[in-house]
């Protein structure tokens, strides 16, 4: 991204003070699987809804975004509800995923198809990924996003690599939403 693209959800994150949500559906239908210890890696999560939801759960969780402002509204978060993230500022665009094996990797609506063929290789032993991002479809309904900010239709999983998939689908997410959710188990016996 450039400084342009920084700039810009500095201030997109600045104006709305970056609303909370409660978790995605997907991600708590995935919530029978997922660890209650060990490490996450919540990429581009902005202020850290998904992050804050993955420590409460008791998992040691990274939170990596672009957006300073952003990362200062997460710890702010963080710190009223008693729970500790470690903030990163990466530019995907430059920055490679961090050094480390992840327990769970989360990823919604962000997309860099280089970075999610790194995805399976940085879980450890049984890791889980959870993705979630819109699909072409999308522009049945929708101008936005543009075209080149989403996946083709079936995409996502020659993307992962080597992974079990424990659930895909690729459905509407409202009326003006199509969605391909993946969630992923690493294959045993896949090096890193």
């Amino acid at each position: 991204m450039s400084q342009a693209d920084r700039r810009k959800w500095d201030g997109r994150y600045r104006e709305t003070g970056g609303p909370e949500f409660p978790p995605h559906e997907f991600v708590l239908r995935a919530e029978p699987v997922l660890p209650t210890r060990g490490c996450a890696f919540d990429v581009a999560g902005g202020v850290g809804n998904h992050a804050l939801w993955l420590a409460r759960r008791g998992l040691d969780v990274t939170l990596a975004d672009i957006s300073q402002v952003a990362l200062d509204i997460a710890r702010e978060r963080a710190f009223a509800h008693g729970l500790a993230l470690k903030l990163v500022e990466l530019d995907f665009d430059v920055d490679p995923l961090p050094q480390g094996t992840w327990d769970v990797i989360l990823c919604s609506y962000f997309l860099d198809r280089a970075l999610y063929r790194t995805f399976a290789p940085a879980l450890s032993a049984s890791g889980l990924l959870l993705i979630m991002h819109p699909t072409v479809k999308t522009l049945e309904r929708s101008p936005k996003p543009s075209r080149e900010h989403l996946l083709n239709d079936g995409e996502l999983l020659e993307l992962v690599g080597d992974l079990d998939v424990l659930d895909y689908e690729e459905g509407w997410r409202g009326q003006s939403r199509h969605e391909a959710r993946l969630l992923g188990r690493r294959r045993a016996g896949l090096t890193s």
